[in-house]
């Protein structure tokens, strides 16, 4: 008799939906993909979301994927979660959450975030103790914020969690989270990030207990205020087995309660380990994501220490070094939309125009640090072709995230002007990697061949992984290596467009910080909010 299948699945909670994979645990095949999308609220700088959307999104995902999988509920045999970061949820003493969660890319907390850099020694004190500056993503900066305008609420909260572990302690009731994910609050401790926490190694007992809190700092906690016992424990990795579903999310899920629980992860860690980046597969090879963020991050065995970085632990014991900014694919839609063009319209922004630049700061940036800038567009001309300025958009957003590629570089201890290091393939992943223009923006202004993986949900399928290594103990990342989920299309390098990238990087040091600064009256009202792009006539421009 053959034997019977094993699958497990891969939630992929982030921003705008949830995805959930059915992955055959023994050959990475992927089976089916079930979606559920999320609503975010907010203006002025805010974003938020309702984690009991997130709960239904991701019932309704792991649902439709088992469905359409084909397969029994029965041979579901473990489930994982990856989440999008750094967000702030709440709760209260019904264990459900007292408001709506503070996004990763809400920046009302910028005032928090500079009060905090500047305490604790500065900024090289916080590299040293967690391996990032605080900067308005950061939870640390968010708990804050809430503090401060809501201190009753603050005051109420029973147990603070990120997006990932609030889903994971839905599905087995215990408290916990993973080294990679708590490494984006500024208040976990920086050895974290080499400490032996790969595959599943932990029983249950130990990922809620003795394994965990050890990792936090008192002493940041003690200066932002937060008790440590409303925290859930550390696990040693994401594979680790928190235990199996409760009886009310077996129900829910419509699957058994043997289905074993990884702890799971952050976003950017599971996409990691979908690539087969960390100790048991790829190190130092830089990764590219455009989505609504764009990253750019390596798994390493060096320690990080750049304030223009997010000195993340990876989930496997090794570190992940992160550059992100805010403004990536859909700050670019939304200029193709004021233009009247399709997104695939683009032009380089040198051509027809004498050279525009956009440097497309519609929510405010994050890397660089500039929470309350707006989009900024310059070098319009008469005969400006729209399609130029929507090229112009391209680069500006691309020019943000493969500046940070230096530094990644060399905090991976790398030299970037290396020939070796300089030839070595980008992997472009996200929703950007399968539009010919941002591709072809990538290629032109980094000067490097690409790899575009073909597997499209590398977030859940490294979640999979995650949730495969809970049941047989298996390293996730030699998982998803010998699936490989990380291979693809090569792409050879072309010539760097230089004049394209110093264009950019002029505009952007002239304009910082006369333009893209806040004034003193809009730090006092919490910056300018919701940014506008410097006011242009798209009308006109479509019409040519």
């Amino acid at each position: 008799m053959p034997t019977r299948r094993s699958v497990v699945i891969g939630v992929d909670s982030s921003t705008q939906s949830t995805k959930a994979a059915a992955v055959d645990a023994d050959t990475g095949e992927l089976l089916a993909v079930g979606r559920a999308p999320h609503t975010v609220t907010g203006s002025a700088g805010a974003r938020e979301s309702d984690p009991e959307e997130w709960w239904t999104a991701l019932v309704t995902a792991v649902r439709a994927a088992v469905r359409d999988a084909g397969v029994p509920a029965g041979a579901v045999t473990g489930i994982a979660v990856a989440g999008q970061q750094h967000g702030l949820v709440t709760l209260g003493a019904d264990g459900r959450p007292l408001r709506p969660a503070l996004l990763w890319n809400d920046t009302r907390s910028a005032p928090q975030a500079a009060a905090l850099a500047a305490r604790l020694g500065g900024p090289v004190a916080w590299l040293e103790r967690t391996g990032s500056v605080p900067v308005a993503s950061m939870t640390a900066a968010k708990w804050q914020w809430l503090r401060a305008h809501e201190p009753r609420r603050a005051e109420a909260v029973t147990g603070v969690r990120l997006p990932h572990d609030h889903l994971t302690e839905r599905l087995t009731g215990i408290a916990v989270t993973d080294p990679g994910d708590a490494s984006g609050t500024c208040w976990y401790g920086r050895g974290a990030g080499a400490r032996d926490g790969g595959g599943a190694k932990g029983a249950e007992d130990e990922a809620a207990g003795a394994g965990g809190s050890g990792a936090y700092d008192p002493e940041i906690l003690d200066l932002i205020g937060l008790d440590p016992a409303l925290l859930p424990a550390v696990a040693p990795g994401g594979a680790t087995r928190v235990g199996t579903l409760t009886a009310a999310a077996a129900e829910a899920l419509g699957l058994p309660r043997t289905v074993v629980v990884a702890a799971g992860t952050g976003d950017n860690m599971a996409a990691a380990v979908g690539l087969g980046l960390g100790g048991a597969g790829l190190l130092d090879h830089p990764v590219v994501s455009l989505g609504t963020s764009g990253t750019v991050f390596a798994a390493t065995r060096a320690r990080p220490a750049d304030p223009g970085l997010a000195g993340f632990a990876a989930t496997d014991g090794t570190y992940l070094p992160l550059g992100c900014t805010l403004n990536c694919t859909l700050a670019v839609d939304r200029f193709a939309t004021l233009l009247g063009l399709d997104r695939e319209d683009a032009a380089p922004g040198g051509s027809g125009g004498g050279g525009v630049v956009v440097l497309p700061y519609l929510d405010g940036e994050r890397t660089p640090d500039l929470p309350h800038a707006a989009g900024l567009v310059t070098g319009l001309r008469h005969g400006t072709d729209p399609r130029s300025v929507l090229g112009a958009a391209y680069e500006g957003a691309a020019f943000t995230v493969l500046r940070a590629l230096d530094h990644l570089l060399a905090a991976c201890g790398l030299d970037p002007a290396a020939p070796d290091v300089r030839d070595r393939p980008l992997r472009l992943i996200g929703g950007g990697a399968r539009g010919r223009a941002w591709t072809e923006t990538v290629r032109r202004l980094s000067g490097r061949p690409l790899v575009v993986p073909a597997a499209e949900e590398l977030v859940a399928l490294g979640a999979a992984a995650l949730a495969a290594g809970a049941v047989t103990g298996a390293d996730p990342v030699a998982l998803s290596t010998a699936w490989g989920t990380g291979t693809g299309e090569i792409l050879p390098a072309v010539g760097r467009d230089e004049e394209t990238w110093n264009r950019i990087a002029g505009v952007l040091s002239a304009a910082t910080p006369t333009l893209l600064s806040p004034t003193v009256e809009e730090v006092g009202q919490g910056g300018r909010g919701e940014a506008d792009v410097v006011e242009v006539d798209a009308a006109s421009l479509a019409d040519g």
